[in-house]
């Protein structure tokens, strides 16, 4: 069985990880590693510890589908809208630039309602204040570490975290660009 690695729990690993689910033929165990304690990375949701219906959006508070992008990925506008993560915007918020063509949606369950469908459709293992500190190739394989615990190895490990992290973490990876680069060319 193949084992992948997803690091970052935000709209890029979460679409990432249903994508990967949804083409990989064959068994596939899949994990998805984020630093903080819950989903959604620019796209969180906080809840009030007083009133957990009381809610506000972090980062993003809307969604914008341009024409350009509408002919691209209108499947996935439609899917978020079939169910009920995303509504249309009714009414314009105060500074909004609003183009002939665009369409603004808000998420009713916040926006990062959107991260947890795609992490839910994915079926992955999620863990939350997995940190990852170092990648190092060992024998094919990509052995990761974490603040937490013992280093696990993977098939594939996909990177979703800011590039600054990145640049943070210890290991030889950054030797292996070249072997990276073949080896995911070849699959």
């Amino acid at each position: 069985m193949k084992r992948g690695l997803i690091v970052g729990a935000g709209l890029t690993g979460s679409l990432c990880a249903a994508l990967l689910r949804k083409e990989v033929s064959g068994p596939l165990y899949l994990a998805v590693w984020d630093k903080a304690g819950d989903s959604g990375g620019r796209m969180t949701t906080a809840s009030s510890p007083h009133n957990p219906h009381c809610t506000a959006d972090l980062g993003a508070q809307y969604v914008t589908c341009t024409p350009h992008y509408a002919k691209k990925h209108q499947t996935f506008y439609d899917e978020l809208l079939a169910h009920g993560i995303l509504k249309p915007l009714a009414s314009p918020i105060e500074g909004m630039m609003v183009k002939e063509g665009d369409h603004n949606f808000v998420a009713p369950q916040g926006i990062s309602s959107v991260v947890k469908h795609y992490l839910k459709q994915s079926g992955a293992e999620v863990h939350f204040r997995h940190c990852v500190t170092q990648i190092n190739l060992r024998n094919g394989k990509w052995e990761v570490f974490n603040e937490t615990g013992s280093p696990e190895q993977f098939d594939f490990v996909v990177l979703t975290m800011p590039v600054p992290q990145i640049l943070q973490l210890q290991g030889d990876f950054a030797n292996c660009e070249s072997t990276f680069r073949c080896s995911y060319l070849k699959e």
